[in-house]
């Protein structure tokens, strides 16, 4: 492929800027996860000449967090930008995953068009339907980009078809119906009008953004920035991220911060701003209306605040955020292995480091419990309160967290509702079975069945949250692997009733120390075991799953038997079937509501919310007494 023609690559030096200042475009682009955006992104920046000739770049240079770069997905949106034709295009990276949908709500109000990445064989995914109907409601004009075209089972004229009905579906004005498309390969390097035209390099792409997304609307008036990301800095404090909506900001100037409600939070001046250039982030000793900064120096101002000049009376208004739909109690860790691996156990720490999350994540509530000792976190869904606490443990706090729950609510009517989701699964005919039956074990409502291509099939589902929690796992093993699910958030519907769970009980440890081979290898018939010879086990802690549905207390601390008889016979080698694997996501689904998780910095333990088996009988009789 011949690389494309550079344009003007300039460094965005401070001095450069002031003197010329260029045009403007802000895009976000917003796709379903896995369908290509951080790799796209990375070829935006290769090619428009950010980096130098000799310079070594990572691969998906924007999934800068550790957890992002393990997993392969994006979880915080962040912002580049690149210069092409004397023009500067800042560009927002969003996440892909429903459970970060609130990152990218709030991103759509900094941007003026988005790119709307489409997979050649998956076509529109739930999470491109959510994004897709919240830029359109604020009125942005979309690029439709059908990425992967050089896949084997890409469908590109059905993928198209299918972008338009999900486009008119979520009423979209003639305008954005007319909407222009591309085709390539974000890992190739190359966007073009058809998909022969593959010689270009991302320059069609470029041309269209400039030509297509409108200069950002500049509003009279002295300066406003509506707070959009929120971050820490060990330097500067509090950092924060927002398109300036009028007027112009320099260092040391006097500013005001205004909440949702028009009350003012504080008042003071800006220390630093700073300008995305490429990867870099570079002060600037002027910033204007349109532009994306991020500014530093105020200490209470954080996300949906209006920072603005002291004469500004009215803040800007900022979007509505869907609510949260599942909740968990992150608990003190009680255990007697408690503050054995971890250096941040107590309530305070943990309710300091929760509500400076929800600080910055406007799709998160934190809520103090009535113990004290626990507080009460709602969320989107399990992925994120998972990535929540394994940053959590990854920073060296200790603690212990419930089973996720949903947040019920009531109608005017005083009937009991809960949050329904849009599943959609494609999966191999021959397991489609198998998955309908599960599905409607769990409440579920069929909703589509149709062929995705390649003898597979999309079923889509409106299943109750509730019903959906741990439920991964296993679709996995019902299909071999095969199946991939897709959850997006429906709406509230009446409480469809009581979904059967767990039906296995577990294994607990009758007393403290650690875990001997020879009594595993003898309790192996009673179930799978979750911890291997030598860990260290307490009273109350889970240690395998029970083949019956009654819970039951075993000693796993028992050595052979020593005699000072010598025989012929040689003793048995004790050969132990591997263990059940307990991942953070894993043991948050497997749990029941009278259980715990125990996360420490090198452990994540199992365990009963009363680790004496007689608060444990007096707790059930009490359950059912209410009952």
């Amino acid at each position: 492929m011949r690389p494309p023609p550079k344009a003007r690559a300039t460094r965005g030096f401070p001095d450069e800027e002031e003197t010329s200042p260029m045009n403007l475009r802000n895009i976000a682009i917003i796709a379903h996860v896995d369908h290509g955006k951080t790799t796209l992104v990375d070829r935006l920046l290769q090619q428009s000449g950010t980096y130098r000739d000799n310079q070594r770049v990572v691969e998906r240079a924007m999934d800068s967090n550790d957890i992002e770069r393990e997993r392969g997905i994006t979880i915080l949106a962040k912002c580049t930008s690149v210069e092409w034709a004397d023009t500067r295009i800042n560009i927002v990276d969003t996440p892909g995953h429903a459970d970060f949908g609130g990152e990218v709500e709030r991103i759509l109000s900094m941007v003026d068009g988005v790119i709307v990445l489409v997979d050649a064989a998956e076509g529109p995914m739930p999470q491109t339907k959510f994004v897709v109907g919240k830029a359109l409601k604020l009125g942005l004009k979309p690029i439709v980009a059908i990425n992967k075209v050089d896949r084997p089972d890409a469908r590109v004229i059905e993928v198209v078809n299918e972008v338009f009905d999900l486009f008119a579906a979520l009423d979209a004005t003639d305008d954005q119906l007319d909407f222009p498309i591309l085709y390539g390969s974000g890992k190739n390097g190359w966007m073009g009008a058809t998909v022969e035209d593959n010689d270009k390099g991302m320059r069609p792409l470029f041309d269209l953004v400039i030509k297509h997304v409108a200069p950002p609307v500049v509003e009279e008036g002295p300066f406003r920035l509506l707070g959009t990301i929120l971050e820490a800095n060990p330097y500067l404090g509090r950092i924060i991220t927002g398109r300036i909506a009028s007027g112009s900001v320099k260092p040391n100037q006097a500013v005001k911060v205004l909440s949702r409600d028009g009350k003012t939070v504080e008042s003071g001046r800006i220390t630093k701003i700073l300008a995305f250039r490429g990867l870099e982030r570079q002060p600037v000793d002027l910033a204007e209306a349109g532009d994306i900064v991020a500014i530093a120096g105020l200490t209470k101002g954080t996300v949906a605040d209006t920072f603005c000049d002291p004469a500004v009376e009215n803040p800007i208004q900022a979007q509505p955020i869907d609510p949260p739909t599942v909740s968990m109690s992150f608990i003190v860790n009680n255990s007697p292995l408690a503050g054995t691996e971890g250096d941040k156990v107590t309530s305070r720490l943990i309710r300091d480091r929760l509500l400076r999350e929800a600080e910055g994540n406007v799709a998160l509530r934190v809520a103090e419990a009535t113990d004290k000792d626990s507080m009460e976190v709602s969320g989107r869904g399990e992925l994120q309160l998972a990535i929540l606490i394994e940053n959590m443990r990854r920073e060296g706090f200790e603690l212990s967290v419930s089973r996720p729950r949903v947040v019920l609510t009531k109608d005017d009517n005083g009937q009991l509702l809960e949050p329904i989701e849009e599943v959609v699964i494609d999966v191999d005919e021959e397991h489609s079975g198998v998955v309908v039956q599960k599905m409607s074990e769990r409440k579920a409502e069929m909703m589509e069945m149709r062929p995705s291509g390649g003898n597979r099939l999309r079923l889509v589902f409106h299943a109750p949250t509730r019903g959906l929690i741990g439920y991964q796992g296993e679709l996995l093993t019902d299909t071999r692997g095969t199946a991939i699910m897709n959850r997006l958030f429906h709406g509230y519907y009446p409480y469809k009733g009581d979904i059967q769970g767990r039906r296995n009980g577990v294994l607990i440890s009758n007393d403290q120390g650690e875990a001997v081979a020879y009594a595993m290898f003898k309790l192996e018939d009673r179930g799978p075991m979750m911890i291997e010879p030598g860990w260290k086990v307490y009273r109350g802690m889970i240690v395998g799953e029970h083949t019956r549905d009654n819970d039951l207390e075993i000693n796993v601390l028992k050595g052979k038997q020593l005699t000072n008889i010598r025989t012929t016979s040689k003793d048995e080698a004790v050969r132990l079937t591997p263990p059940i694997r307990m991942t953070l996501e894993k043991a948050l689904a497997y749990i029941e509501g009278d259980e715990l998780v125990e996360v420490t910095p090198k452990s994540i333990r199992l365990r009963k919310k009363h680790l004496d088996p007689n608060e444990r009988k007096r707790a059930e009789k009490t359950k059912e007494m209410v009952a």
